[in-house]
């Protein structure tokens, strides 16, 4: 069973810059597309970005379009998000998730989510 791990989170000001990244924490593995969705306090996981694996399509959330860049390295099983322009709205844990089938902008569609790491931008 895969068995994710986000990290890369903190807090930053806004306008600031943050990298995440999402590994397994065993083996590496093959999969079709990986995604990532946020969780703020009070509020339903949303749905973020989504890569497709084999030819690197993307998938954003209209709210991240234009600052959130999403990429992977298939050899490492990694995904990473690039967050810039971080606005105090971004404010939320990030987790990282296995397409497994549905819709790209569905955050059900993703499964084995690891604990998240959570992002805090001040204004």
């Amino acid at each position: 069973q895969v068995q994710l791990v986000e990290s890369g989170g903190g807090l930053v000001q806004a306008g600031g810059s943050l990298r995440l990244s999402c590994a397994p924490s065993g083996r590496t593995f093959s999969t079709y597309a990986t995604g990532w969705s946020r969780q703020a306090p009070g509020k339903e996981r949303e749905f973020v970005t989504a890569i497709v694996w084999s030819n690197g399509t993307t998938y954003f959330a209209d709210s991240v379009k234009g600052r959130f860049t999403i990429s992977r390295d298939s050899d490492k099983s990694t995904t990473y998000l690039q967050m810039d322009s971080l606005a105090p709205e971004d404010t939320a844990v990030y987790y990282c998730g296995v397409f497994s089938g549905g819709g790209y902008y569905d955050a059900s569609s993703y499964s084995y989510w690891g604990r998240g790491t959570p992002v805090t931008v001040s204004s």
